[in-house]
């Protein structure tokens, strides 16, 4: 079943990835019209969470920013099949690294970095990373369940000369490169709701306290591996500018946490500049600490 579903959409995505931009936002524009008006594709999250958080003072404005998550969230996944055919002239045209000098410098010092992001404007353009720098880029991803598009993802992912390393093969994998020096760039999507355990780190995000990934910070640590932030803002339709940001430099003697809350407070006052790029359909509160946790 997995292959008939895979071998029945390959054209369509196919014919979507060949699509001129201007054509691909038209399409985009009746997609979100479908999810939105007709669907009603997880509008109580999305809902939910805006009200949650606080955006809109009243629901006017709230249901304007609504419209537009929609909005946003069709181009990005429409853009995602774009990687299928963009050239690197093309991506490093629409994503474009203002400071990319900072990775290059970690390169010559002969130190891999970590780079965090959240799940704002185009986390899915960042693999274009590898192209700044001598690194090796890498993203660190839940792999499909289907097989067949977990490979046409990857194969994606290879077009910027990037890689992506399972999740659960993410500490073995950066160990063997730090062992065999190994210039890597990896990248942590870390504003995810992780399962509730016993030692799992709460902080508040947004006024409300939930479980937080602390992954990142751990191996860092572990490796003393350099960690940055990937600032992704929007200028226009099609077209992003990433600022990157020092979270440390030195992981081993910053105190316990320390990275994780940085990054969640640097995401939050990214997610206040303009809430519409963020992505509201996941439900980052989910799991959040009750008061009688």
């Amino acid at each position: 079943m997995n292959l008939l579903i895979y071998i029945v959409s390959l054209p369509l995505i196919y014919f979507i990835a060949i699509l001129p931009f201007r054509l691909l936002y038209v399409f985009s524009d009746v997609l979100s019209f479908v999810l939105y008006r007709i669907i009603g594709y997880r509008k109580k999250v999305v809902r939910d969470n805006l009200i949650r958080t606080g955006f809109g003072e009243n629901e006017t404005q709230r249901l304007a920013i609504e419209k537009a998550v929609y909005k946003h969230f069709c181009d990005l996944y429409l853009e995602t099949f774009k990687s299928l055919v963009l050239s690197k002239r093309q991506i490093q045209r629409r994503f474009v690294v203002k400071n990319s000098s900072l990775l290059q410098n970690y390169a010559l010092q002969g130190k891999s970095v970590i780079m965090m992001c959240g799940h704002y404007a185009s986390y899915e353009w960042l693999l274009s990373m590898g192209y700044y720098s001598d690194h090796t880029a890498y993203g660190i991803y839940a792999p499909l369940a289907n097989r067949y598009f977990d490979k046409l993802v990857i194969r994606a992912r290879r077009r910027y000369g990037a890689y992506l390393i399972p999740r659960r093969e993410t500490v073995k994998t950066i160990k063997h490169h730090a062992e065999n020096n190994h210039l890597g760039l990896y990248g942590f999507a870390s504003d995810q709701s992780p399962q509730v355990r016993k030692k799992t780190y709460f902080r508040s995000f947004f006024g409300t306290e939930v479980p937080v990934f602390t992954g990142a910070e751990r191996i860092a640590k572990e490796h003393d591996i350099p960690v940055l932030m990937a600032k992704v803002r929007r200028v226009k339709r099609g077209f992003y500018e990433t600022e990157i940001t020092v979270l440390a430099n030195e992981p081993r003697k910053t105190a316990e946490n320390h990275i994780t809350d940085k990054f969640t407070e640097e995401l939050e006052s990214l997610i206040k500049e303009d809430p519409r790029y963020y992505l509201w359909t996941h439900n980052r509160f989910k799991r959040m600490r009750t008061k009688s946790a």
